[in-house]
């Protein structure tokens, strides 16, 4: 082989290692975005304000906003705004109260979700019990809506109506039927549906229960944290 084919054998080969290296490197660097992208996902699930071991140690039944604690969530609060069943707005603000011990359950939640892609929405957390009084003169039917003289869950602030959203583009997934539909299809166990449909609830209810929630069968939307039945409570929605 003659010196100038050398030359030119060395530097094809150097050429090709250089490439092998970035290419190496721009996987790396994809990996890592990756990977910084699920950080920044998970790390979405920690708290706003520096009081962790503090949030940690309150009383299970103190309320807590989710919206001070947590950037995680996607909120689509019906009752504050006029697209309920009720058909007008009974909420003077979108703030979603709840139990710490609740609290606490749906972050641990929402981080599963997150590891698949989603992130709970939140339709409806603790409600007065005025409004509860409200919704059972347009729907009186156990079924869908507690009586308000026994009081609901949501009015001891330990019930939340939710749904999921695709981290990516901000949709919700398909269910089936939208909130506070008051017939069959929206029955978890209701079968006439698309298999995906009935995969995201199987998904949503799954990893809910894990957490210590309960679904109900009329409602594929609502799940109650299990354990001490606290009183109902008067707090206030909307901060002073």
């Amino acid at each position: 082989m003659s010196q100038m084919n050398k030359i030119i054998t060395i530097l094809f080969s150097s050429a090709l290692f250089l490439l092998s290296c970035h290419q190496e490197k721009k996987n790396e660097k994809t990996t890592d975005n990756q990977h910084i992208s699920v950080q920044q996902e998970e790390s979405a699930a920690t708290y706003k304000v520096q009081t962790l071991i503090a949030m940690e140690e309150l009383a299970d039944s103190a309320f807590v906003n989710l919206r001070e604690v947590s950037d995680s969530f996607q909120y689509d609060m019906r009752y504050a705004t006029a697209n309920n069943f009720l058909g007008k707005k009974v909420y003077d603000c979108d703030n979603c109260w709840l139990r710490a011990r609740t609290v606490r359950a749906l972050i641990k939640a929402n981080r599963d979700f997150i590891k698949n892609g989603y992130q709970i929405q939140f339709y409806d957390c603790f409600r007065p019990r005025a409004v509860q009084y409200k919704m059972w003169e347009v729907m009186p039917d156990g079924r869908y809506v507690a009586n308000p003289k026994s009081g609901s869950i949501h009015n001891r602030g330990d019930a939340v109506d939710i749904t999921l959203v695709n981290i990516s583009t901000k949709e919700e997934l398909k269910m089936g039927t939208d909130f506070d539909y008051f017939g069959k299809e929206a029955h978890y166990e209701y079968d006439q549906l698309a298999d995906q449909v009935q995969e995201n609830r199987r998904l949503l209810r799954t990893i809910m229960e894990k957490h210590g929630f309960k679904g109900i069968r009329t409602e594929w939307w609502h799940f109650s944290y299990i354990g001490e039945v606290y009183p109902i409570s008067n707090q206030a929605l909307c901060n002073e």
